[in-house]
C-alpha cells in the first residue's frame, strides 16, 4: 500500500522517533540517526512515485527522495527496481536526499546549489525544466532566454547560472554534442510548441518529439505529432 505524504516521515523529521525510526504500516522508515552521515547511492525498489518525488525501499527502509523530471521520467512504476545516485542534503533542522539517474544530472544540481541564493528547490526547477545537455549548451552560450523559459527561473537567477556556471561545467564533451538525429529544426520546434500547449512537460516532450522523428524521418507536422502522441502513450 503507497504510503500517503502525510505518512511519510521525512528523513530529517524521523529523529524524533528514535534511533531505529518509525514505522508506518509495517514500513520502517530511515531516520537521521539510523542513516550514514552522507548516503551517496540507493538501490532498492519503488515503493511509491509522483513527480519529482519518490519512495524508494531499500531493505525494509523507505528513503524519501526528491528527484528532478529529467530523472523522473526514466522511472518504472512502483514494485520495479531502481538505483539513483543521491546527493544528502543536511541543515540544521532537516536532511533531504536528492536523487539522479546519471552522474550528470547530480553534477549540475551540486553546481546549481553551490552558487549563491539557489538552493536544491530551484536546482530541481532548472533540471526538470530542460534536458542536461541542452543546460550545459544553453549556458556555455549565454542564452538567458532559454535559461528564463524555465517555470520558476527569472531573469537574475538565469544571469547567476551563466556568471557563475560558465568556466566550471561538467568536462562531458559528448554532453554538448548535438547528435545528428536532433538537430533543431522547423519541425521539431512546431511539434514540441504543439505538445507544450496540449500540458506536456518540456522534457518529456523533447524526449518523444526526438523518437518521433527517428521513428517517421520523412513525416509532416501532422504525422509527427501523431507519433509524439503514440510515445507518450507508452
Amino acid at each position: 500500500m503507497p504510503l500517503s505524504r502525510d505518512e511519510t516521515i521525512r528523513a530529517g523529521e524521523a529523529g524524533d522517533h528514535g534511533r531505529g525510526g518509525a514505522t508506518v504500516h509495517g514500513q520502517k522508515l530511515a531516520s537521521v540517526q539510523a542513516c550514514p552521515d552522507v548516503i551517496a547511492y540507493l538501490h532498492g525498489r519503488i515503493l511509491d512515485k509522483q513527480p519529482n518525488r519518490i519512495i524508494v525501499d531499500v531493505a525494509g527502509v523507505g528513503y524519501d527522495v526528491s528527484v528532478p523530471l529529467s530523472t523522473f521520467y526514466g522511472l518504472g512504476d512502483a514494485g520495479s527496481d531502481i538505483a539513483l545516485r543521491i546527493h544528502t542534503h543536511v541543515r540544521e533542522d532537516a536532511l533531504s536526499l536528492y536523487g539522479f539517474a546519471t552522474k550528470l544530472e547530480q553534477d549540475l544540481f551540486e553546481r546549481l546549489i553551490a552558487i549563491s541564493g539557489i538552493g536544491p528547490k530551484v536546482a530541481l526547477a532548472v533540471l526538470s525544466g530542460i534536458e542536461p545537455p541542452e543546460l550545459i549548451r544553453a549556458i556555455e552560450r549565454g542564452d538567458l532566454a532559454r535559461l528564463t523559459a524555465i517555470p520558476g527561473v527569472g531573469k537574475k537567477t538565469s544571469e547567476r547560472i551563466v556568471l557563475e556556471m560558465k568556466d566550471r561545467l561538467p568536462n562531458v564533451h559528448a554532453a554538448t554534442t548535438v547528435e545528428e538525429g536532433s538537430r533543431p529544426s522547423a519541425l521539431r520546434d512546431d511539434v514540441l510548441s504543439a505538445l507544450m500547449n496540449l500540458g506536456y512537460h518540456r522534457p518529456l516532450a523533447e524526449k518523444s518529439v526526438d523518437s518521433a522523428i527517428k521513428t517517421v524521418p520523412e513525416g509532416d507536422f501532422e504525422r509527427t505529432l501523431k507519433q509524439a502522441l503514440r510515445e507518450l502513450a507508452r
